[in-house]
């Protein structure tokens, strides 16, 4: 086999190989789930590339920035702990940081993608993050491939990006308040330009067209999927003339926020108003009463992204920009049928 002229790297291995960038670091790692030829066939490169001998602290590692904008949330603790379990599988490292929020104005670079270029990183991936065209552009001029878990904007469809079917989620969810009787059904969501929320809210939206039930426009209250914006919308919505019997909250961490609202006013969870969120992270199970969810499959969604990236960064085609896993009905002691609420 001929050697190649200039330094070799596992991106060149691996294109000579006709594998994964991730697959020749398996190798190199002595992992045990790559196939008997393919190893056969990455070692015999390796050897002709004179890396056979190298102790593995020498050998090039494939490293992956993730990171995220704003606050950590239970949400995005799940989505982060799959990233980097499955970067431990695939034998690659994950730097974990936050970023700034998307810059405007000018075409080129803003430092935090000139930093993760020149600290040589492979592959980017976002968690719910907003990044403008000038972003967008400076990491395609990079080359620097990028992955989005939930991405905010709904208008960059040809960003990659993992998510799960939140629209049959939010359907799902409020077809099970409806089953329980409810009609006046709230929804407290997230941002009006995040997709995830809109197709949550569409869910909701659609569940209740169909069951012939009215939502006023002031039972959508939108604002941010954190605690303090659940209390906030919880307190208006239960101010209301007329208040819901029950709310559909876009995230576990808004729901609590909408259940502190109701124990403030001396309501009871589930007896008083049904509460019904959206994630089924920690605080899902550690509420009181058990929250009642949609469970999105957060560690999964982020080890997606993973391989995503590392499919890109090794110039594979992926089978789809968008990838949506499907989400569940998780039913706690937090919702209750109608008939169980006292008549005032």
């Amino acid at each position: 086999m001929p050697r190649l002229s200039g330094r070799v790297t596992l991106a060149t291995v691996a294109a000579t190989a006709g594998v994964s960038v991730a697959t020749v670091s398996k190798v190199l790692n002595g992992r045990s789930d790559v196939s008997e030829s393919t190893r056969a066939r990455v070692q015999e490169i390796l050897r002709a590339h004179e890396y056979v001998g190298r102790r593995p602290e020498q050998v090039e590692r494939i490293t992956v920035e993730l990171f995220y904008q704003g606050f950590l949330n239970t949400y995005s603790v799940e989505v982060i702990q799959g990233v980097v379990e499955a970067g431990q599988v695939a034998g690659v490292d994950v730097v974990v940081g936050s970023h700034p929020p998307a810059s405007r104005g000018t075409g080129r670079a803003v430092p935090w993608i000139r930093q993760m270029i020149a600290n040589g990183r492979r592959a980017a991936i976002g968690i719910t993050c907003e990044l403008t065209a000038a972003d967008l552009a400076a990491l395609s001029r990079a080359r620097l491939p990028l992955v989005v878990v939930d991405p905010v904007s709904i208008a960059q469809p040809d960003v990659t990006s993992v998510g799960s079917t939140n629209f049959a989620g939010g359907m799902a969810a409020t077809q099970h308040l409806l089953s329980l009787g409810h009609r006046r059904i709230a929804y407290c969501g997230g941002p009006p330009s995040s997709g995830c929320n809109q197709a949550r809210m569409n869910g909701f939206r659609g569940a209740m067209e169909a069951a012939g039930a009215p939502v006023p426009k002031e039972y959508v209250w939108l604002r941010e999927f954190l605690y303090e914006d659940g209390l906030a919308g919880g307190e208006a919505l239960l101010d209301l003339p007329e208040p819901p019997t029950a709310i559909f909250a876009g995230s576990d961490e808004t729901a609590l926020g909408v259940m502190e609202a109701a124990r403030a006013r001396g309501l009871r969870v589930p007896e008083d108003l049904s509460v019904i969120g959206f994630d089924d992270t920690q605080v899902a199970r550690l509420a009181s009463p058990q929250l009642t969810t949609v469970r999105q499959p957060l560690r999964e969604m982020g080890a997606v992204a993973l391989r995503t990236a590392l499919q890109l960064a090794a110039g594979e085609k992926v089978d789809s920009h968008h990838v949506e896993l499907a989400t569940r009905l998780i039913v706690r002691d937090s919702t209750a049928e109608l008939a169980r609420v006292p008549v005032s």
